[in-house]
């Protein structure tokens, strides 16, 4: 390896070969990931978990492909054509590196607020009491479920009853802004997008499936190691979301979390407590990613 000079902000160079194996490792293991789904797009087919990752999230397959070193790491040049396809790359006297100066001010105070909200999850109590009923909220004496393309397991008053048999614990509002008018105020809390950040815990299925909306909200500048790392989570926590609803998907070859008898209340808390265990690690290494983005940038500013 040839000598090279470190830049303002980079802390670390890696080698052509080093980050040329982790880029097409990143980019193999995307493709191994999504790559049925993928097909079943091209020929038109839904898919409900990947669908609803790529859909609602709004990060496009080929942008999840894309393989970034994140800030501070500088990739040594050996063959410019391979470098990774990034507009913030910055090349210079042997070395690419993402360049701070191309990340927009406007953006520091949502960088905050996210900030804000992982370290307050972190830090609140986990609680395992909801059961996945969020799902059957959305549907609860729904005159059109929302997707109506996939049956119900059960019938509209069978289901009624199911859910107002059970407590709605709901913490986390944007599964409960979906929620049809006659089951708001059965949810114990009543959640607004001001209150979204106070009321956010680590326990919910959703809030470890947004740890990926955190991760690629800060693409480039965030590793895409960390980026994909959210995304299996992500897989993982909405397999368990639709296996828990109120939708028949074994057509899908998703079967059932059977959540109105005891044993499926027990397969579900299993299994959250699960995603909560996993989503620990993910979610302290998106606060340390958060905060040394705005200690750079604070670095950065011309009153230091």
């Amino acid at each position: 390896m040839h000598t090279v000079a470190l830049h303002k902000n980079v802390k670390t160079v890696l080698p052509f070969s080093e980050w040329n194996q982790k880029k097409r490792f990143h980019e193999k293991k995307v493709d191994s990931l999504i790559g049925d789904y993928l097909d079943r797009r091209s020929r038109q087919l839904k898919q409900p978990v990947m669908d609803f990752l790529f859909e609602y999230y709004a990060f496009r397959p080929s942008a999840l492909r894309k393989w970034s070193p994140g800030l501070g790491s500088a990739l040594e040049i050996g063959n410019s054509s391979g470098l990774p396809q990034i507009s913030e790359l910055k090349v210079e006297d042997g070395i690419a590196w993402i360049d701070l100066s191309f990340f927009p001010e406007k953006r520091l105070r949502s960088v905050q607020w996210i900030l804000t909200t992982l370290k307050n999850t972190q830090q609140s109590r986990p609680s395992f009491g909801c059961l996945g009923m969020h799902e059957w909220a959305m549907v609860y004496k729904a005159e059109k479920p929302r997707h109506n393309q996939v049956p119900l397991r059960m019938g509209p008053d069978k289901l009624a009853a199911f859910v107002e048999s059970r407590p709605l614990v709901c913490t986390h509002f944007d599964a409960y802004r979906f929620f049809t008018p006659e089951a708001i105020p059965l949810n114990k809390h009543v959640l607004s997008r001001e209150l979204f950040s106070d009321m956010e815990q680590p326990g919910c299925i959703h809030s470890n499936m947004d740890l990926y909306k955190w991760a690629f909200k800060l693409y480039p500048w965030i590793s895409s190691d960390l980026i994909l790392e959210a995304f299996e989570l992500a897989c993982e926590a909405r397999t368990i979301d639709m296996k828990a609803s109120p939708y028949d998907l074994r057509d899908h070859g998703l079967e059932p979390i059977k959540i109105e008898t005891e044993s499926g209340r027990l397969e579900y808390k299993l299994a959250q407590e699960t995603i909560f265990e996993k989503g620990k690690p993910i979610r302290d290494k998106l606060i340390h990613s958060y905060e040394s983005l705005l200690e750079v940038v604070e670095n950065a500013s011309p009153e230091n």
